[in-house]
């Protein structure tokens, strides 16, 4: 993947939002810390949304979501 690629998918990432559940329509990076540790035990979904949750578990396992909250656009 190419920088531009990252660079797209990483803005793509900081503005998708839960499409269902107890948390739909929050930003995957405003997730509770617990809810993704509740998906990790139980297991991500297939695709593209289960990439993202463990992406977002990453990166808050690691202390860097301040470096998401400047991406999501401004509505």
């Amino acid at each position: 993947m190419n920088q531009l690629n990252s660079q797209q998918e990483l803005l793509k990432l900081a503005n998708t939002v839960m499409p269902y559940g107890k948390y739909k329509g929050y930003y995957l990076i405003k997730l509770p810390e617990n809810y993704l540790v509740w998906y990790r035990g139980k297991g991500f979904p297939t695709g593209k949304l289960g990439e993202q949750l463990q992406l977002i578990y990453e990166i808050k396992l690691n202390g860097l979501e301040n470096l998401i909250y400047p991406l999501i656009a401004k509505k």
